[in-house]
């Protein structure tokens, strides 16, 4: 089945005229393919080969539409960097439509596909650089098993597009259930119009929660299995150490799911405070704030949710469920990472002070868990590759021992702890430096490099041999690199 004939849909489009425009995308001149997921594509149904035909290029870059598509750009609001901006929307993004699949609906969308309504002082294209990046980021997420929209493709043209350079456009297929919002709500409750508010709610809970709709307060329901959802994607987040960059609240999605990759990053050395974005002067989504600021933005959409709830003391309720919930999360996470089996007094201040080791010798975070994985609970023979990620050697010896007395305490067995630990701690990840070298090899028609990542990043915790290289550390020239919101 060629991209023309994916069997659409288009839900959204079944509500009023106020949340969206129709619009046809904008053609790009010579579209060509830089990279398609054949998973992402057996999610819908499409035969990968298929997707590779000149036909199905045409349609996946927005110069054919498929026959019962209805583009649509969507309206939303949103908090950025703290501060309301008012009006946003879709300034570069086209919906297509929705396929249904066994899992549930799943919406395509076009980004970079031209100009919309909505796009503000933009040009309504994406360039390949950005584009690449959300490819291999959104499906590197889901192989580490993180809740996130999927890529189905990029298709590259050598238009011209202007940013801090001249680069060139290209357009990604991103694909989720839904790409409704936090902003979504936002928009209706901040422009006083409580009909739509509702409208898009009732769209909301009936289309992907309906067992709410037998709750007492089906809107309250909703706001709390947000914030669930919102808390343990984060602490997610934190476990892999993952950074997203830019948490507006038009950047999060009512699904809970890891949306809109711009400037994100893996963490290398590890330091809590980092700012993955350069475009954050005051750091208001470094590293160790992120859990805080999921928490804001849920307010945010509690805020804008009220007038549905009604009362103040169950919009309350639903938001405290925020703070235990992302501590239950991370406290899973990490005795996972570490390898325990149960829980037990202690393992707190056991937590703390690894962290405060590798904050103080900013050791590689992905690395140093794979690697403790082959610490033995019996003695410190094996401990040298770990001892060798730290500068203060005797402040992880003295760490190694204390972990080693709790893995005795529950009679830790090494080869099985080490198999369990390797299916929680990825080999690899989506370093910054990865991407750019094969964002450099697109940028000359190779896009070898940008299918062998993808490749890759499906199993992030598999061994697979003559890969190694990509579990190293990064090399010296990746600190000069810099992500902004242009990104």
């Amino acid at each position: 089945m060629t991209a023309a004939l994916l069997p659409f849909d288009n839900s959204f489009a079944g509500l009023p005229p106020a949340f969206y425009t129709r619009l046809m995308p904008t053609p790009l001149p010579a579209p060509y393919l830089v990279a398609l997921s054949p998973s992402a594509a057996r999610l819908i149904g499409a035969d990968p080969d298929a997707l590779r035909s000149p036909d199905s290029i045409e349609t996946l870059v927005g110069n054919r539409v498929a026959e019962r598509s209805q583009p649509l750009a969507a309206v939303y609001s949103g908090h950025q960097f703290g501060v309301w901006a008012g009006q946003l929307g879709d300034g570069r993004a086209i919906l297509l439509g929705d396929i249904a699949t066994p899992g549930g609906p799943m919406e395509l969308q076009l980004k970079g596909a031209g100009l919309t309504p909505y796009s503000r002082m933009g040009d309504g294209r994406a360039v390949l650089r950005s584009s690449i990046r959300e490819f291999l980021c959104s499906e590197a997420m889901h192989g580490l098993g993180i809740p996130t929209t999927r890529a189905l493709s990029v298709v590259g043209s050598d238009q011209g597009i202007v940013r801090e350079s001249i680069e060139t456009a290209a357009v990604v297929v991103r694909m989720a259930p839904t790409f409704i919002r936090f902003g979504s709500f936002e928009h209706w409750y901040y422009n006083r119009k409580p009909e739509e508010l509702k409208q898009l709610a009732d769209y909301v809970i009936d289309r992907f929660y309906p067992a709410l709709r037998a709750e007492e307060n089906p809107y309250a329901a909703l706001l709390e299995e947000v914030t669930r959802r919102t808390a343990r994607m984060i602490a997610h987040w934190q476990a892999v150490g993952f950074m997203h960059g830019v948490m507006n609240t038009d950047n999060m999605s009512i699904l809970g799911q890891t949306i809109d990759y711009g400037p994100f990053g893996f963490m290398d050395g590890f330091d809590a405070n980092h700012i993955c974005n350069h475009s954050d002067d005051h750091g208001r989504y470094s590293f160790a704030n992120q859990p805080q600021i999921g928490h804001w933005n849920c307010y945010a959409l509690a805020q804008a949710l009220l007038p549905l709830i009604g009362e103040v003391e169950l919009t309350q309720e639903a938001l405290d469920v925020y703070q235990p919930e992302f501590a239950r999360h991370i406290d899973q996470l990490l005795h996972a990472k570490l390898g325990l089996a149960t829980s037990q007094d202690g393992d707190r201040e056991l937590l703390d002070g690894l962290y405060a080791i590798l904050q103080a010798n900013h050791t590689d975070y992905t690395i140093f868990f794979r690697r403790l994985g082959g610490l033995h609970a019996g003695d410190a023979a094996g401990d040298e590759p770990l001892r060798d990620l730290f500068i203060d050697r005797p402040a992880f010896d003295k760490w190694a021992e204390a972990y080693r007395a709790r893995l005795r305490a529950e009679n830790s067995n090494d080869t099985a702890r080490k198999l369990a630990m390797d299916q929680v701690n990825p080999k690899y990840v989506l370093r910054n430096y990865m991407a750019q070298v094969a964002i450099e090899k697109a940028q000359n028609k190779d896009f070898s490099e940008v299918e062998r990542l993808q490749a890759l990043l499906e199993r992030p915790f598999d061994e697979q041999p003559g890969n190694e290289h990509y579990a190293g550390f990064p090399p010296d020239w990746s600190n000069q690199l810099s992500v902004s919101c242009s990104s």
